[in-house]
């Protein structure tokens, strides 16, 4: 049930009454949003809510198995349980096939001829999302951050919640469980903040994302040969905004849906395209990934405690698994290693040189373009299906040839205009925010309704499903 459907609008209409009409009651509002987010996964497939739902139950009861657990051998035994349950789960569901046909290439590469072993497996939408989630709890609580939560109840309902259940944000359970258990209070201003981030999340999905994969993106990915390397080089930047604007885009409807249930997500995306250098980009962008990748993964492993070297094995290791986690394929490792390498380069000039893009000017915009540009190649491996397209597309660019007959004036106009809102000031933005909430009923009707008519105006009859919905 996408967030840009007249479906989802209809079932959010629904509880968002019953849940305010629920407000005093917390467990019956609870078990509301609870079967409300099973509803909503249900949308898609009924089956996997039962995965969902023991995934859940699982880990609900680990994390109590390690608080009670006194030997510290038996709560590290409980602790892998977990992360052996839902690192298999994910495994299966996502990495089986993908695992089983590079062994079966690589044995082939060696004279040896297999027999086919893929499966037929369906990928459950949101699950590296959910799974992720869930265990971060059960690692929190083995390092007592935090208590083993006690209603079962809003633990389930902290996995399943719907705005966040498929394409994150990944929210901690530190951040939301209290909110669960928190008396919910309707805000206005909280209310009208909510409308007014789900308005730019849909000209963000539908006129900026959308847009630029139906009249560029696709296209030209679909047959770079057809094109020349301006017109490439137009689709890269292209799939750059739209990349961004699909699931910031996903990521501003999570978040306002959210605030008209009165929860508060994190903030995920923070115009990512404006960092001066790599090491920035990733505290701009998906940053509840990237946090995440950071405290359970890049920490564990050593983080920057072990000397240099180290460090940047460990900044490879976490890039090349982030990639991985992204989908099941080999383009998505190159990604994650390209950024690693990208980091351990950006950490190796910042400690050897003292390196720092913002310290003059003339360096920021330097750093600004030099970033955009290696994230934008970047990502050329992250949509191309495989490595021949990839390279194809690589060769395109280097021809430098310029003729541009299939770049429209209305394509370039939205590339120009994505680009330039990404550096309209946080400040400014937080200020149209407050000034929306500020605003008098029928007018903020008014301009939701205005903002309507733009998605409108560029929607077409092709459905562009969210890029995060197959992670």
């Amino acid at each position: 049930m996408p967030f840009n459907t007249l479906a989802y609008a209809r079932f959010f209409a629904v509880v968002f009454v019953l849940a305010w009409l629920l407000a005093g009651r917390g467990r019956l509002r609870t078990a509301l949003l609870l079967v409300a987010s099973y509803v909503f996964y249900a949308h898609w497939k009924y089956e996997f809510v039962a995965l969902i739902w023991a995934s859940s139950t699982v880990d609900y009861l680990l994390g109590h198995a390690i608080a009670r657990a006194e030997d510290p051998k038996l709560r590290k035994q409980w602790l892998i349980v977990t992360v052996v349950s839902n690192l298999g789960l994910l495994g299966y569901f996502k990495y089986y096939n993908f695992g089983i046909e590079s062994a079966r290439a690589l044995l082939t590469s060696l004279g040896y001829e297999p027999p086919p072993m893929t499966l037929e497996v369906v990928l459950p939408v949101g699950i590296s999302f959910f799974t992720f989630e869930s265990m971060s709890y059960v690692i929190d609580v083995y390092r007592k951050d935090i208590e083993p939560h006690p209603s079962y109840l809003e633990y389930l309902t902290f996995v399943a919640f719907f705005p966040h259940l498929v394409a994150g944000p990944i929210v901690r359970p530190r951040d939301l469980l209290p909110q669960f258990a928190a008396t919910a209070k309707f805000s206005p201003e909280l209310g009208s903040t909510g409308l007014f981030l789900i308005a730019v999340g849909l000209l963000k999905k539908v006129a900026l994302a959308d847009y630029l994969a139906l009249n560029l993106v696709d296209r030209v990915f679909q047959a770079p040969a057809q094109y020349s390397a301006l017109e490439c080089y137009a689709a890269v930047v292209g799939y750059s905004l739209q990349i961004y604007g699909d699931f910031s885009g996903y990521t501003d409807m999570a978040i306002g849906s959210a605030l008209l249930l009165g929860i508060r997500f994190p903030l995920n995306f923070a115009a990512p395209y404006t960092a001066g250098d790599l090491i920035d980009f990733w505290r701009r962008w998906h940053i509840s990934l990237s946090t995440w990748l950071r405290d359970y993964l890049y920490v564990p492993l050593g983080g920057n405690r072990r000397g240099p070297l180290r460090t940047y094995l460990n900044l490879m290791i976490t890039m090349l698994l982030g990639g991985l986690w992204h989908g099941a394929s080999w383009t998505f490792v190159v990604w994650g290693g390209l950024h690693g390498l990208g980091l351990a380069l950006n950490r190796w000039l910042r400690d050897r040189f003292g390196f720092d893009p913002n310290r003059r000017r003339w360096s920021r915009v330097l750093g600004v373009v030099v970033t955009f540009h290696f994230v934008s190649a970047a990502w050329i491996f992250f949509r191309s299906a495989d490595f021949p397209a990839a390279s194809l597309f690589y060769e395109r660019l280097a021809t430098l040839t310029t003729y541009h007959p299939n770049l429209d004036s209305r394509v370039v106009g939205v590339l120009l205009i994505g680009l330039a809102c990404h550096f309209v000031p946080h400040a400014q933005f937080e200020r149209a925010k407050l000034a929306f909430a500020g605003l008098r009923a029928p007018v903020q009707a008014l301009l939701l309704f205005a903002a309507l008519l733009v998605v409108r105006s560029f929607a077409t009859a092709d459905s562009v499903p969210f890029v995060y919905f197959q992670f």
